[in-house]
């Protein structure tokens, strides 16, 4: 008996298992994988992804509203469990959180004017340019990285939106987006018809990555290893699959697993 009562305590007060509630922290202004529809609900890639993997779980889900270049410290002060957020996984993000297997793979790219004799592989093109991106963004890092100290000039938003607008407003010359999110929310528009994405994907594996995948806490192995577990038996099961043709007509997840 007094093994049982032990047991039952143990399982009580141990590390959390998520068995009730899930909470994910993310930046909704980015779509197609996060965005608030009309309704004010929260909608996108990363969204069915993560109520599936909640339902996986036997989880309630709850997602947390927060600015992308603010929400690793969030993860860190408990705000929330996990960022479900399209974050690539890199070097410099891996020395503050963990972070699952990956969830998918995007390119990001330099989107200009047709017009415009940017060219994200030429250097010289850019040079003197004002170049917009999400603050806090793998995108910010690598132009920052790369081409800021080159003589290009760098602005920072908190929301890609405003990026999109003064792209389209003539404020920016250029910006370096997430090509999925480009394309299905700036270029395949009207607004975006006279632009395109100029130059070869951009690459840096230290700050690009393997790819996307769920930001944890340090040492926070128990949760790791449960999303690890939900997000293998949606790709094993097709759940996933069917998810990503939602929004996608291409593999999202990528030819390498």
């Amino acid at each position: 008996m007094k093994k049982t009562m032990l047991a039952l305590l143990f399982g009580l007060t141990a590390p959390a298992v998520y068995s009730q509630t899930l909470a994910f922290g993310v930046a909704p202004t980015f779509p197609p994988f996060e965005s608030v529809a009309t309704d004010g609900s929260l909608k996108g890639f990363d969204i069915d992804l993560g109520n599936a993997i909640c339902k996986h779980l036997n989880s309630d889900c709850k997602w947390v509203n927060t600015s992308f270049d603010g929400i690793i410290p969030a993860l860190k002060a408990r705000k929330f469990d996990a960022i479900l957020s399209a974050m690539y996984v890199n070097s410099a993000r891996l020395k503050q959180i963990d972070f699952t297997n990956k969830l998918y793979s995007i390119d990001s790219y330099l989107v200009a004017k047709k017009s415009s004799p940017l060219d994200a592989t030429k250097l010289s093109t850019l040079k003197g340019k004002l170049i917009g991106v999400e603050a806090g963004s793998a995108q910010e890092a690598f132009v920052k990285a790369h081409w800021q100290n080159k003589g290009v000039d760098v602005h920072s938003y908190k929301d890609v939106a405003q990026v999109y607008l003064d792209l389209q407003n003539g404020r920016l010359d250029g910006a370096v987006l997430s090509g999925v999110s480009a394309d299905l929310s700036f270029l395949s528009q009207p607004r975006g018809q006279s632009f395109a994405m100029k130059g070869k994907p951009l690459e840096d594996k230290k700050i690009f990555g393997v790819g996307s995948a769920i930001g944890v806490r340090k040492g926070d192995k128990q949760l790791q290893a449960k999303l690890n577990q939900a997000i293998a038996q949606m790709l094993k099961d097709g759940s996933y699959q069917k998810i990503a043709q939602k929004y996608f007509s291409f593999d999202i997840y990528g030819s390498k697993r």
